[in-house]
This record gives C-alpha cells, sequence and structure tokens, in this order.
C-alpha cells in the first residue's frame, strides 16, 4: 500500500489474489557439488556444497511452512537433464528429507539441459493453476564451466523461475561469468512472476542461507530484484547511558 507522504512510494503491491505456492526443487547432481565449503562440521568433518544445498532446503521448508502450512514442495536432481526424486508435492517435512537422502553427486556431467525440467514444471504448472495454486522452480546449480542450455517458446511463462548459482573463482577451467549469463537469459525467458538469481564463489554457507530465506519471498508479492534491500545491514548501538549528543551509530562488520 502507498504511504500517506508526499513522498512517492517506490514500490507498491497491488491487490491480487493470494495463492498457495507448489515449488518444485531441482539440484544439480554434477560432481561438483561436492567441492568443499569453507566451513567444517562435527569432529572436522568436511562439508560440501551438496550438504549445505540439504540443509539450506531444509531451512527454507520449515521456514516456508511456519509462514502457511499449505505450500507444498517436490523434488528433481539435475544430470544432463532433470530427474525426479519425489514427484508427489507434499508439504510433510519427512519426505522432503527423506526425498534429499536420495539426492547424490556422483559423475561429471558434459552439459545441463533444462529444456525437460522447464516441461515437467508447465505440465505440474497448469495441474497446480486448476487448483487455485501458483508454480514455482528454484534451481541450485554448481558448475563453474557448464553453461545450462534449454529450448522453451518465447511467450510460455506458466511458472516462476528462481536460481541459487553456487561455483568456483574464475580460472583457466572455467568462466562463472558465462555460466552465470546463461542462468539470466533462462530465468528472463520463462519465469512468469519476478524470478530472483543469486551467485557465490565464496564458499561460506551462511552466504548460501541468507540466499535462501530471501527466496521466501511469494513471487505475487515481490518487487524486483534491483530493489531488494534485505537483508539489513546490522548496525552497533551504544547503550543509551553512554552515547553522546551527535554520536553516531557504528557499522558492525557482517563477516
Amino acid at each position: 500500500m502507498e504511504a500517506e507522504s508526499s513522498t512517492p512510494c517506490p514500490y507498491t503491491l497491488k491487490p491480487v489474489r493470494f495463492c498457495n505456492e507448489d515449488i518444485l526443487f531441482c539440484v544439480d547432481a554434477d560432481i561438483e557439488s561436492l567441492a568443499e565449503m569453507k566451513v567444517t562440521g562435527p569432529k572436522g568433518r568436511l562439508i560440501t556444497r551438496l550438504d549445505t544445498v540439504k540443509q539450506a532446503i531444509l531451512l527454507f521448508i520449515n521456514a516456508k511452512l511456519a509462514i502457511n502450512s499449505e505450500h507444498r514442495f517436490a523434488f528433481t536432481a539435475l544430470g544432463k537433464s532433470a530427474s525426479w526424486l519425489r514427484k508427489e508435492f507434499s508439504n510433510e517435512v519427512d519426505s522432503a528429507v527423506s526425498a534429499l537422502r536420495m539426492l547424490l553427486a556422483d559423475s561429471s556431467y558434459g552439459h545441463a539441459d533444462l529444456t525437460h525440467l522447464f516441461r515437467v514444471a508447465a505440465h505440474e504448472a497448469k495441474k497446480s493453476r486448476a487448483q487455485n495454486r501458483i508454480f514455482r522452480v528454484i534451481l541450485i546449480y554448481c558448475r563453474s564451466s557448464i553453461q545450462t542450455q534449454y529450448q522453451w517458446p518465447l511467450n510460455q511463462k506458466l511458472f516462476t523461475f528462481d536460481v541459487i548459482y553456487l561455483h568456483d573463482k574464475p580460472g583457466p577451467d572455467n568462466c562463472p561469468q558465462k555460466v552465470y549469463d546463461s542462468l539470466v537469459d533462462a530465468l528472463e525467458h520463462v519465469s512468469e512472476y519476478e524470478g530472483y538469481i543469486f551467485e557465490s564463489g565464496q564458499g561460506l554457507a551462511r552466504v548460501l542461507f541468507r540466499q535462501m530465506c530471501v527466496l521466501l519471498s511469494h513471487p505475487q508479492q515481490r518487487c524486483v530484484q534491483d530493489d531488494i534491500d534485505i537483508p539489513k545491514s546490522l548496525t552497533k548501538k551504544s547503550p543509551a547511558a553512554d552515547s553522546t549528543p551527535g554520536e553516531e551509530n557504528l557499522p558492525l562488520s557482517t563477516q
């Protein structure tokens, strides 16, 4: 809603009927998803991208269901193309845990074709729409040198498409910028509502968790990605008794 102020509101949300979501996760099953993160688990156990992705997905699902228990989830894995892990959409956390346990990464794939993923999403989206629900695909991609490919009609936009891209630093053997550009192209080509894309080459779990939390936003209630100003930077506030006139809050590092 627009604020009652002389200053124009930069973002307005038009009244629409709220729809529950069917969300299809597609997780990269390439061996690059086994790259180590810059964090260790209990007793110094190494944590991979895939481990962290599974944790982030469960964080997302629990938070999404806390907001609205009517949202539902299903799971696919991306090799050369997408394949089902759990086809039935469910709002049961145990079902998600079971599906993620089946997600393995033990091969290196020469290419990544999103065409079948989009076909599956379009088919499922029509069923969701018949139930007054909306459909979203969340792709988590981990290959630093393989650009995604797809074949899809230009004006067929039946679902929202979000992407999180985890990659290595640029180098002789990889080209994450070109891969990222291919993902942006796919998002703009197929997404019905505003789709978000995030990337990280830092290997930090907290960055992935932060990005996943932003994706909690409902597609029907989103601003364009360039206008996102969350999460807010933390600030260090001095106790009132110790503050002095004109004293400014000092920024607190979020590292």
